[in-house]
């Protein structure tokens, strides 16, 4: 009974140090030079603005906002991007890719149609720190045509790696840790997409 108690005891432990670790496991923040950086789509705020500071910071020649393809009321979120990187000082290092998917895996696709007239083998993805390991491991997989790397930009009103101090945070950890769950166990498994 004893052995069972002390068990017991260890198997409590280590799970109570996965779910505090949890948050921060989600984050991978390691960015390297490349050829283009790639700002995946959402988090308009956060995002470009740190593709921008990359760029500034010459870790690419150039950089590609994905956009999604929707529209607000009367306007289309393309037509906000055009207007928001006419009025950028380094509009000429920056292009647009549309973005018709709705998932991360399927945004691989959207981008692998972007990049296949550019001249480039070394991309460098932007996107939510939260976001950052499930989106490397997606375009690692379903794009090996290409090395990737990975920054994160972060905000703290939707994240922290201490997840459990605020109700935001901790929302966004339980999502992207069904849906990284979700990634490792089935969509990783599906036939890459090629067409």
């Amino acid at each position: 009974m004893r052995k069972l108690w002390l068990a017991l005891t260890l198997l409590l432990f280590f799970v109570m140090a996965f779910v505090a670790t949890s948050g921060g496991f989600l984050v991978v923040n390691n960015p390297k030079r490349a050829d283009i950086i790639v700002a995946l789509a959402g988090e308009t705020e956060r995002r470009p603005s740190r593709a921008l500071e990359l760029l500034g910071q010459q870790y690419a020649p150039k950089v590609m906002l994905d956009v999604q393809d929707a529209k607000i009321y009367s306007r289309t979120i393309m037509q906000l991007a055009q207007e928001y990187v006419a009025q950028l000082p380094q509009r000429d290092s920056i292009t647009i890719c549309p973005i018709t998917a709705l998932s991360t895996r399927g945004e691989t696709y959207n981008v692998r149609k972007c990049l296949q007239s550019m001249n480039v083998r070394d991309v460098l993805l932007v996107t939510s720190d939260f976001h950052t390991r499930r989106a490397l491991s997606a375009f690692s997989r379903e794009l090996p045509e290409y090395r990737f790397s990975v920054a994160a930009a972060y905000d703290p009103q939707q994240f922290g790696p201490d997840w459990w101090r605020h109700r935001q945070w901790a929302k966004t950890n339980l999502g992207q840790w069904f849906r990284l769950v979700w990634w490792e166990f089935v969509d990783r498994w599906r036939r890459p997409i090629t067409t």
